[in-house]
């Protein structure tokens, strides 16, 4: 980083035209960022990471290697991508019928939340803030505030904290003691 470039680029990554890159933001080897693409600051992308065009990423978020963020996913602030975690924007491709970028079913992931490695988002859901995506598993549906889900297809399995420790008794965290309260089988943290 310099004065110029208030950010970090490697040498091997490509940075094409029209693409917005905050300060403090660090781009490792062998990615592509295309263009219209919006990337916040005190970011980190791995090696091999591709950010396709008009996608936009939040401010700290931290993208591990491989990964590939396809137009019509969007994603906020403090966000961790697992290495290898995959993102699709079409649920029925067909190379001789392509529909084009305008039919791109959307997807969101929410402040906070966590995909791990080697985990599929299927394109058209919401990942829940503080979510926490088990490593492997397929996302195929909504997926709700702080809910660990993990497994094929991905089923929820517990709670997670915003500190990222599993909610184990009741709803107080063990690590922060930030207290949540469950309403209409949704969490909500009443503790901040």
């Amino acid at each position: 980083m310099n004065d110029i470039d208030p950010y970090f680029v490697h040498e091997s990554s490509y940075i094409d035209e029209d693409v917005k890159i905050g300060s403090g933001t660090k781009i490792w080897c062998f990615c592509h960022i295309q263009k219209g693409a919006i990337i916040g600051s005190n970011c980190v992308l791995g090696q091999n990471v591709n950010i396709s065009n008009r996608v936009t990423v939040g401010n700290r978020v931290k993208i591990q290697n491989n990964v590939s963020v396809y137009e019509g996913v969007e994603i906020e602030d403090d966000v961790f991508l697992g290495p290898s975690c995959v993102f699709t924007n079409d649920l029925t491709p067909r190379t001789a019928y392509p529909k084009g970028s305008e039919n791109y079913r959307k997807t969101l992931v929410k402040r906070g939340a966590t995909v791990g490695a080697n985990a599929t988002v299927l394109c058209g859901n919401t990942i829940g803030s503080y979510a926490l995506i088990g490593a492997g598993a397929v996302v195929t549906g909504d997926v709700l505030d702080y809910a660990v889900m993990t497994g094929v297809p991905a089923k929820q399995t517990g709670w997670v904290c915003v500190c990222g420790n599993l909610l184990k008794h009741g709803f107080v965290c063990d690590c922060c003691s930030r207290k949540y309260h469950l309403k209409a089988h949704r969490l909500i943290c009443i503790e901040e």
